[in-house]
């Protein structure tokens, strides 16, 4: 028997890409089962979060289950090919990487918590599904232990070390938290959209979604909970907010000091923190002279993200030693 997993996540394959393959929570069990169906395929978990999808599969021949995979996969693909989005692993390989995942060392931020509980849904969904056996059974089971030893052994999870969250650390040492903060998001990139998420995450109460495509600002403002503001009306906006994220693609500075200056008086001279993540820069320097204004650019948070993956870096060798321990202990057929 042969383990396997195909799979994108957010390293491989942009948004436009990773939504086509999604799955949605409640049909992972269904989507699971119907991979029973193809050709050689005898077991399988399907895992669907925001920045991965992934099918781990127990075969007789993984050169025949990849294959029939593939072309089971084929509708869903974009214009072209998407085949160079997809990771494939084999047996140890696999294993190793499910492990990772589990651990949050393959995530977009390190060491989250969240894709533990994912995985664990997915498989659980899978099991009641009736498409485990004996080698994703033990195999999943495996990765959960690793996940906690991982997490009690190591302090991965200590410290932000992706742009966004810098920026996010940073606006909660400033408010001193972010319960019921809102949020204006100017562009709809991929980094403005983690950012926004990690905000959320942290009690942000509203977000306010504005881009000079107002078709763009309306997807992610519904993907956040939140609301689109077409690109003529944002300055209204930042009457209210206490947070902006800017990350458009535009030649020449967007928020400019006059820009802030104009609503001071209506937000009561409340701070305000800006978070500049466009190159070139979408936020005039000069509006961080202004008082209660806290602006910071993508060179100074990357430098202080860069500075706490320095401190992580040690901590990811222990769990990558923990994982080969662990995975060590694991003698299975299929690895």
């Amino acid at each position: 028997m042969d383990l396997l997993c195909l799979g994108l996540n957010h390293k491989t394959a942009p948004v436009e890409v990773r939504e086509r393959f999604a799955v949605g929570t409640t049909k992972l069990g269904d989507a699971a089962h119907e991979l029973l169906s193809l050709h050689g395929i005898t077991e399988s978990v399907v895992i669907s979060t925001c920045n991965r999808t992934e099918f781990y599969l127990a075969a007789e021949n993984s050169a025949d289950a990849l294959e029939a995979l593939e072309s089971h996969l084929a509708t869903r693909q974009l214009p072209g090919d998407s085949t160079d989005h997809f990771y494939r692993k084999h047996k140890a390989e696999a294993a190793r990487h499910l492990c990772r995942v589990v651990s949050g060392i393959d995530s977009m931020m390190l060491g989250e918590t969240e894709i533990f509980g994912q995985v664990k849904q997915a498989y659980q969904a899978a099991h009641t599904a009736n498409t485990t056996g004996g080698l994703l059974n033990r195999l999943f089971q495996k990765s959960f232990s690793v996940g906690k030893k991982v997490r009690t052994e190591t302090s991965i999870q200590t410290g932000s070390t992706s742009v966004g969250n810098v920026a996010v650390d940073l606006a909660e040492k400033i408010f001193g938290h972010l319960k019921n903060s809102e949020v204006m998001i100017i562009g709809a990139g991929e980094m403005a959209r983690v950012t926004a998420q990690s905000l959320v995450s942290r009690g942000a109460r509203s977000i306010f979604v504005t881009n000079r495509s107002y078709d763009r600002a309306t997807r992610l403002a519904s993907d956040m909970g939140g609301s689109a503001v077409r690109f003529d009306d944002w300055q209204s906006a930042l009457e209210r907010v206490d947070v902006v994220i800017s990350s458009t693609g535009s030649p020449h500075a967007i928020v400019k000091r006059d820009s802030v200056e104009n609503v001071r008086r209506a937000r009561k001279f409340r701070p305000l923190f800006l978070i500049d993540i466009a190159v070139p820069r979408d936020i005039d320097p000069a509006v961080g002279e202004i008082e209660e204004v806290y602006l910071y650019d993508i060179d100074t948070l990357e430098q202080l993200a860069e500075e706490a993956r320095d401190r992580r870096r040690k901590q990811i060798e222990e769990c990558e030693q923990i994982i080969e321990t662990e995975l060590a202990k694991l003698k299975l057929p299929g690895l």
